[in-house]
């Protein structure tokens, strides 16, 4: 069965959830006893199934029957549900989504395909460039949902991806809600770092911390979404993913197993490396944003796993240190890419 799959399901079109079985009794448990509370803050590490199991949340209450409520051990949801479906092509009534939308030009694009005739795929969908953060003109859009009765005399639900994405205007907006929560209509806030969010919205949530998977689940998902993979690929990633079957994934699909090995080889070469695959690492890595952002999660990657059992961890701290500020200040300040990872691999490579 699990060799059957061979992409990855978006989260709402993903039926399928491994690992997180302890946050989907708690759920359950809270709905069986009528204390459902009617806000869930549901964090962990990107890439670790949070989307996921939202929507798993999302579709068995907008279908469960509380009138049978001792019959349900789990959250599945009869493949057969209409609710899956109208989920999935974002057309449920009861059901409202709520991220960072496209910016005024892309949203032109879209508009402009819709209008030919043209449907654009997932991955130039992908490559549109989205708002920096929540609008809170968006956020207020929950209200006027919710205003509204359920179309069968059921449950709304609001899910918010990611709430850290909100500014300080469209957190308050949300906050107000929380404070303010209609009958019947269930909050789900997914956090990537709810460390970061306001303390008086982590107060008023019920908690469902997402642990990072067990490296056999990774390699289960991994055999299921990518099922060409060898057992000895699949290890490779297991090793670097953290317990993400995002970024495992993700590592997957764009080579990141053999740029970390080049990676590795540069700087464990200490002073003796060769310029031309420092060079050839680097053009790769300003290649794109998202190629820029993967090489920086591999850079830190290598340091995390190093600094264990390294005999210089002291050397290799000051060299995350260096790199952070590094990066922030390339950021900040829109300075070369390409030269400040150079930079920071040369500086990393001295303490081997």
């Amino acid at each position: 069965m699990e060799n059957e799959v061979s992409e990855t399901l978006l989260p709402r079109d993903n039926t399928y959830l491994l690992g997180h079985e302890e946050a989907e009794r708690i759920f359950l448990n809270a709905w069986q006893k009528g204390s459902l509370h009617n806000s869930w803050l549901i964090s962990g590490v990107k890439g670790v199934g949070k989307a996921t199991l939202a929507y798993r949340l999302a579709r068995f209450i907008l279908s469960a029957d509380f009138s049978n409520k001792d019959n349900y051990t789990s959250l599945d949801v009869s493949p057969n549900s209409s609710v899956i479906k109208l989920i999935s092509n974002g057309s449920h009534p009861d059901f409202k989504v709520l991220e960072r939308d496209y910016t005024d030009t892309e949203r032109k694009k879209i508009l402009k395909a819709i209008k030919d005739g043209e449907q654009l795929s997932q991955s130039e969908l992908k490559e549109m460039k989205k708002s920096s953060f929540i609008r809170v003109d968006d956020v207020r859009t929950i209200n006027e949902f919710l205003s509204r009765c359920s179309s069968q005399d059921g449950w709304r639900v609001v899910l918010i991806d990611s709430v850290d994405d909100m500014n300080t205007a469209s957190a308050n907006a949300v906050l107000k809600i929380l404070e303010e929560p209609p009958h019947r209509a269930l909050m789900l806030l997914i956090s990537h770092n709810p460390g970061g969010l306001l303390a008086t919205i982590r107060s008023r949530c019920a908690k469902l911390a997402l642990k990072p998977l067990q490296d056999n689940q990774v390699a289960s998902l991994l055999r299921r979404y990518r099922p060409h993979l060898s057992e000895a690929q699949i290890k490779k990633v297991v090793a670097i993913s953290s317990g993400s079957i995002g970024k495992a994934l993700n590592y997957i699909d764009n080579e990141a197993i053999t740029r970390y090995d080049d990676l590795c080889k540069i700087i464990l070469s200490g002073r003796q490396f060769k310029i031309s695959a420092l060079t050839d690492f680097c053009n790769e890595a300003v290649s794109g944003e998202e190629s820029f952002e993967l090489s920086k999660e591999l850079l830190f990657k290598f340091l995390s796993e190093k600094v264990k059992t390294s005999s210089n961890p002291q050397g290799l701290s000051e060299a995350w240190e260096i790199a952070l500020k590094t990066f922030r200040e390339t950021e900040t300040l829109n300075m070369d890419k390409r030269q400040a990872l150079m930079n920071i691999i040369v500086n990393i490579s001295k303490q081997f």
